[in-house]
Order: structure tokens, then C-alpha cells, then sequence
């Protein structure tokens, strides 16, 4: 087969235009491992690539996708042999450098992770780096002290990606798990993922901000940032911490130093995109195994690669819940 199928976007000015189109394979980019793409997942970010306006996009024209799971065809590192199953996540796939909605994919080697024992391709990618954040943001908790036997675990922005699988996750552990949602609709489906309480995103913006406010969460995983992020860190108890990777709700943080002084709370940061090596084959070992809910295939819906549009659109209208895969090829 001298050409294959991959979705593309190219920008004109104010103006991008996607499609899918044939590509030859010489048209990708530089790498040591050439491989067959089974899967890869929606995300904001790649919503962002596909937007003139949304300062994602660093090369023109861009195959997106941040994510992909797949099998290799070829390798120039001895360290990979053909057949091998991967993850790519992260680093410049899908942004500087083409990315999973693609049949193939040529990547540097020093970016893939060998699919561990206790996953498929297509499990790969019901979490990936959504997934794979919310698997950090879990660690860091638990390696702050923040265990089952504390209290309750909050967790916003619940229905989105690294949300939803946070969730399950912290249920999965034996936390009491409590998730703020936007779309109080979806509170069914948080329960079924695990939560023990539901409620309203509108509880976590008050309209009268305190610095030190009324100890509810010993933890928390936040997806949303700005005043719920404030609200967050001053009502967690003493020694509680925040693991945070999101900014949907802004990204100014109007708070004091009073949480972190007079309760000695700890607000983690969490970047899943230079995350070194050695953590990253940890968390993903996680997830495999320790991490791994029993029902990992209800987080997600699938898509073929031409229904990519009309998933990034519901994504960037506030309108997606979960993990959307993208099933590429068997």
C-alpha cells in the first residue's frame, strides 16, 4: 500500500479547513518507529488545534490527535521490534508533529511506552492523556498522604475526561468520592462511576469568597481552575492537597497564603506532556493494574475517524462527557 488515510487540517489565515485525505508516507514527519494506528481519543486540546484561534497548532497543515495506540511496523531503535504494541501521548504529537488520526503515525522513539500487561489499544486510548493525567493527579495525592481513611475526595469538572476517570479511579482505591458537575444531568452516570455524592459546580463559586472557609475535602483533583480552584484550597482540610490540571473555569488564582501557612495545604501541579519517562511507565503500570476500574469500557464512547468533527465541535460547545475513542483500524 503506497498511500494511506489520515484526517488534516490546514489554516488559511483566519480560516481552517479539515479533512480526511490520502497521504504518502514520506509526507511524515522524521521518527524512529513507524507505526499502524488502531486507536487514538478526543480531547480539548485537539479541539484547540483545529480552531484558526486556538494557538494550539505549531506546524500548518497538522494531522491532530494528542493521543494514539497502535502496533509497530518499523523501528530504527533496537530497543523496539516490529509488532510491538505502544502508547504515544504527549510531547509534540498533534501539535508540532503528526498525531494519531492517521492510519500511521512516524514518531521518535523516546516518546512511546510499551502497552503494559493488563490493557489493550483500545483501553490505551479510553483513558489516554486525560486518563494519564488523572492516573498522576490519584499519585500525587496518595503520595502526599492523602489515603481512603482521611475523608471525602473532591473531584470538578467531573464529566469531562481526566474527571470521569478520576473518579473511577478514587472509587476504584475505597475514597469517598465526591464530584461537581456543571451538568447535574449526569449525575447518574458519576454514581455509576463511583461517586458518593454529586453536586453543583455553582457550589464551588460562592458569591462571597473566604481565604479560610469550613473543612469539607481532605483532597482534591481539580480540572477547572480560577475561583473554583480558590474555593477548593480554602476549604480543604488541614494537610490536605489539590492536585490540579485544568483551566476551563480561568486561569488567574485569587486566593492568600492563608490555606498554605495556617492549614498546610499543597497545591500539586500536574503536566502530563514532559512528564519524565520513568514516571510516565509508572503511572501507565498503574493504570494497567492497581488503577484500572472493572468497568473502564463505560467511560467511553467510539467514533470512526470521520465522525472527528462533530466530536470536536461537542467538545468545544461544552457538550461531550467522558472518553470519546477514535477507532482508526483493526
Amino acid at each position: 500500500m503506497d498511500s494511506f488515510k489520515a484526517f488534516v487540517v490546514e489554516r488559511e489565515g483566519d480560516i481552517a479547513k479539515s479533512g480526511i485525505r490520502e497521504f504518502r508516507y514520506e509526507e511524515l514527519p522524521p521518527g524512529e518507529l513507524l507505526i499502524r494506528v488502531s486507536y487514538s481519543s478526543v480531547n480539548y486540546k485537539d479541539a484547540l488545534a483545529c480552531s484558526p484561534k486556538g494557538n494550539v497548532a505549531k506546524i500548518n497543515p497538522l494531522v491532530p490527535g494528542i493521543d494514539l495506540a497502535g502496533v509497530v511496523v518499523s523501528t530504527e531503535d533496537a530497543a523496539y521490534a516490529e509488532g510491538d504494541e505502544v502508547i504515544v501521548t504527549s510531547y509534540g504529537l498533534g501539535v508540532s508533529h503528526f498525531g494519531g488520526y492517521s492510519e500511521y503515525a512516524r514518531v521518535p522513539s523516546e516518546w512511546a511506552v510499551m502497552l503494559p500487561k493488563g490493557l489493550t489499544l483500545k483501553e490505551a486510548m479510553i483513558y489516554g492523556t486525560a486518563g494519564f493525567t488523572a492516573g498522576m493527579s490519584v499519585l500525587a495525592l496518595r503520595e502526599n498522604g492523602i489515603v481512603p481513611e482521611r475523608g471525602p475526595v473532591l473531584v470538578t469538572g467531573a464529566t469531562g475526561g481526566v474527571g470521569s476517570v478520576s473518579v473511577a479511579i478514587l472509587a476504584k482505591l475505597g475514597y469517598e468520592v465526591v464530584a461537581s458537575t456543571g451538568k447535574m444531568d449526569a449525575a447518574d452516570e458519576l454514581i455509576g462511576l463511583g461517586a458518593n455524592r454529586v453536586i453543583d459546580r455553582e457550589e464551588l463559586v460562592p458569591q462571597v469568597s473566604r481565604s479560610l472557609d469550613r473543612q469539607l475535602w481532605s483532597g482534591a483533583v481539580d480540572c477547572v481552575g480560577g475561583k473554583t480552584l480558590a474555593t477548593v484550597l480554602s476549604t480543604l482540610h488541614y494537610g490536605g492537597a489539590v492536585a490540579a490540571s485544568g483551566l476551563t473555569g480561568g486561569t488567574e488564582l485569587a486566593t492568600t497564603v492563608f490555606p498554605f501557612i495556617l492549614r498546610g495545604v499543597r497545591l500539586i501541579g500536574i503536566d502530563s506532556v514532559f512528564a519524565p519517562m520513568a514516571e510516565r511507565r509508572r503511572v501507565w503500570e498503574l493504570l494497567a493494574s492497581e488503577y484500572k476500574p472493572e468497568a473502564l469500557s463505560t467511560l467511553s464512547s467510539e467514533i470512526g475517524l470521520d465522525e472527528v468533527p462533530s466530536a470536536l465541535s461537542a467538545l468545544l460547545a461544552g457538550q461531550s462527557r467522558g472518553r470519546v475513542v477514535v477507532k482508526i483500524r483493526e
